[in-house]
Formats: C-alpha cells, structure tokens, sequence
C-alpha cells in the first residue's frame, strides 16, 4: 500500500511539472504572438502559426503510423469542436494583439470555470450548491476585470472572453470527441483550424500580407515552437498524474502571463485584475477541490 501510494504521489509531481511548463510554454507562445501582431496583419499570423503546427502534428502522426484522415476526424463532436477551436483561437489572438497581455491572461483563467458549469447543462454531470456559487464567484472576477459601465471599461476586452468561451467549448467537445483519436491528430486539426481562422479574418479584414522581416519570423518560430512544446507538454501532464492533482497548476499560466506582460510589454497591473485574478483563481481552486471531495465521498 505504502509502494503505491509513493508511486502515485511521484507520477503526481512529475505531472504537475509538465503542467508548469505547458503553462509557461504557452505564455512564452502569447508573447511571441503579441510581438509579432505589431507588424503582421492578425489572419497572416495566424495562418502562418497554423500551418506550421499543422505540418509538425502530421509528421508526428505519420511517424506513429497514424493515418491523417479517419470518418471520426468529420464525426459530431469533432466538428463542433473544430467550430469552438476556431473562435477560440481567433478571438484570443485579437485580444492579446490588441489588449495587455497580462489582462487577456487573467480572462482566459476563467477557462476551467466555464468548463465545469458547462460539463453541468450539456452532460448533466452533477454539480452542488458550493460550486454553482463558486462558478459564480469566478464569473464575477471575469466582470471585475472587463468593468463594464465604468470610464475603464473596453469594448476590446470582451475579445479575450468570446476567446475564453471559444476555448471553453473546445474543451467540452473533446470530452466527446471519439477515443479512437490520437493526440496528433486532435493537434492536427485544431492547428488546421487556425489556419481557417487566419484565412476567414484576412478575407474579412482586407489587410495586405507583408513580408515577415528577420525580427518577426523568429517571433512567429518561437510561438510555433512553444505552442506545439506546450501542447505536447499538456497532454503529458494529464496523463501522467490524478487530474484533480495536476489541474490546479493550471493557473500558473496566470503568473507566467502577467510577468510576460510587465517584463517584455511594460504592463501595469490595475486593482481592477489583482482582484479578478483573485476571484477567478480562488473559485477554479475550490471548484477542483470540491469534485475532489465529493469524488471521494462516492
């Protein structure tokens, strides 16, 4: 008994290890991203990102002898899923092309709230009283941050919340998403879906594409790097340790986010998103710690 219980507590950290740096990775990711939207047109950058992940997924499919395209890639979940990965990406990118990156940071923490009150409606997973309340107290930090009807309140933030709902939304389609479905794959064609992103807002925005000078095709190179480490990072944390171990950790995208933003971009942090940050990271912690325990009490 004892064996065991060393060796879950041991698959425990080196999972929450992976988390920490899938967090990280994906920060790094948001900043190249950011840097590289101050010369790039965002449907160029995006398409860009997208494909490049896209062409590193295949070969990793490829490599397994994994076949690219199945009738499951095109199933109901997947296509719905497709739909979310798309808005969510779009939406987020804007939002951090267009507002402080630690404050689109901070929003998309709200991501696992979400989740969790939509693992409720639509697979009718019971969730208590306390966290009913404690969904709310997150939903609360996202309105504490965007402050709407206030002087400080910006219509650009609600991009970074369409963009959390859009990740959202993926997330509860890949709970239905067929198992038959690698890894790879799911990388495959979310990183397509990208590309569908970038290629719909181009045609909507109209912008010219520009030549990436040297500066900004290393950028868009260390997002494409760290968004796939960060991806493969991810999965390994989930599958390695209890996942009501290894989510919490996913809020130290949060402090990843926000040091990013004031060490590269020169951010300032307003009372505003200290305390929705606060609200936001308490609920998500309380959330996961109650399924814990009612889990156990099963």
């Amino acid at each position: 008994m004892k064996t065991e219980t060393n060796t879950s507590s041991t698959a425990n950290f080196i999972g929450c290890v992976w988390m920490v740096a899938a967090m990280a990775a994906f920060a790094v990711e948001d900043s190249f991203v950011k840097s590289a939207s101050e010369v790039l047109p965002v449907g160029e950058i995006l398409i860009i990102f997208g494909s490049g992940g896209a062409i590193l997924f295949a070969c990793l499919a490829l490599l397994n002898g994994e076949p690219l395209f199945t009738p499951d890639a095109i199933s109901r979940p997947m296509r719905i899923r497709i739909c979310f990965e798309i808005a969510g990406r779009l939406f987020y990118v804007l939002a951090i092309s267009l507002i402080p990156l630690s404050a689109a940071t901070v929003i998309l923490q709200a991501t696992p709230v979400v989740v969790v009150a939509g693992a409720a409606l639509i697979f009718g997973e019971k969730v208590g009283w306390r966290r009913w309340a404690a969904i709310t107290i997150g939903l609360i930090g996202v309105v504490v941050i965007v402050q709407p009807g206030t002087e400080g309140f910006s219509l650009l933030s609600i991009l970074a919340v369409i963009g959390m709902i859009g990740f959202a939304g993926r997330d509860l389609a890949s709970r239905a998403a067929p198992a038959s479905l690698s890894t790879s794959i799911l990388g495959l064609y979310g990183f397509l879906s990208v590309v569908v992103a970038g290629a719909m807002y181009s045609i909507w925005e109209a912008a010219p594409f520009a030549l990436p000078g040297v500066a900004v095709s290393l950028s868009l190179t260390g997002a494409l790097l760290s968004g796939v480490a960060a991806y493969a990072f991810l999965m390994k944390a989930m599958r390695t340790g209890e996942v009501s171990a290894v989510t919490p950790f996913r809020y130290t995208r949060l402090l990843f986010g926000v040091a990013l933003g004031m060490a590269v971009f020169g951010e300032e942090l307003s009372l505003s998103i200290l305390v929705g940050s606060g609200l936001i990271v308490l609920s998500g912690a309380f959330i996961l710690w109650r399924g814990r325990q009612v889990v156990a009490q099963e």
